[in-house]
């Protein structure tokens, strides 16, 4: 029997590359895109399935999450949340509490949205995995970025939660921690930045993969630096 994998932010830069290794694990991936023009991204498979959907909308969500249980020779089983948002600024007396919040709903919304509708299909079939991906920074801050640190500290207290609530059931929650990926998007962001230490989208890739696989299963409630 084959399996189903909803990846949220699969057409972006790090997502992109999860796309494309789950694709090449014989997985059935299912993608929402926001934009046509990010399809551009990702390769041409037949395992490959599509949805245009907002997933700050309750509705389409769960559109996303039939398309990707719909299919009954490839139940859903698993679940990998990468949308999310970075910003740099000033401190946090010079940030306007509208971008703390923006960053606050970017990162967290969608991922609560989708585990709220894909957790009963994944008990349904008997259990699955959940992946989040918070930042290093959520550990050892740095200045400048107090909403997307504190967003990306409180996606690992949801991801706590659900492990609390839904290990019993088979349903393992883990979360990686990267430091800079090495995307277009902070390549702009941080145009002067000293990029030795960043990481390449391919090798965080390689962790979420193996995350979703049935070789992780023993790993559940874990943080994981990338």
């Amino acid at each position: 029997m084959g399996r189903t994998v909803l990846v949220t932010g699969g057409t972006g830069g790090l997502g992109s590359a999860v796309t494309a290794g789950l694709l090449a694990d014989d997985w059935r991936v299912v993608v929402p895109y926001r934009s046509a023009a990010e399809l551009k991204r990702l390769p041409e498979d037949d395992k490959l399935t599509t949805i245009e959907a907002d997933l700050f909308d309750p509705h389409a969500v769960q559109a996303c999450v039939a398309a990707a249980s719909g299919h009954g020779a490839s139940p859903l089983r698993a679940v990998v949340n990468l949308v999310g948002g970075f910003a740099m600024g000033g401190r946090l007396h010079e940030t306007p509490i509208e971008e703390f919040e923006r960053l606050l709903r970017i990162n967290l919304r969608p991922a609560y949205l989708v585990c709220q509708a894909a957790l009963p299909v994944l008990i349904d079939n008997g259990g699955g995995s959940i992946v989040c991906v918070s930042a290093q920074s959520a550990l050892r801050p740095f200045p400048g970025a107090s909403g997307y640190i504190t967003s990306k500290t409180a996606l690992l207290g949801l991801a706590a939660a659900l492990h609390a609530e839904y290990a019993s059931q088979h349903v393992r929650v883990n979360t990686i921690l990267p430091g800079i990926i090495d995307t277009p998007a902070n390549r702009a962001e941080m145009p002067h930045a000293d990029r030795t230490g960043w990481t390449a989208p391919a090798q965080i890739a390689e962790t979420i993969r193996f995350l979703c696989s049935d070789a992780s299963a023993a790993i559940r409630g874990a943080q994981i630096p990338v």
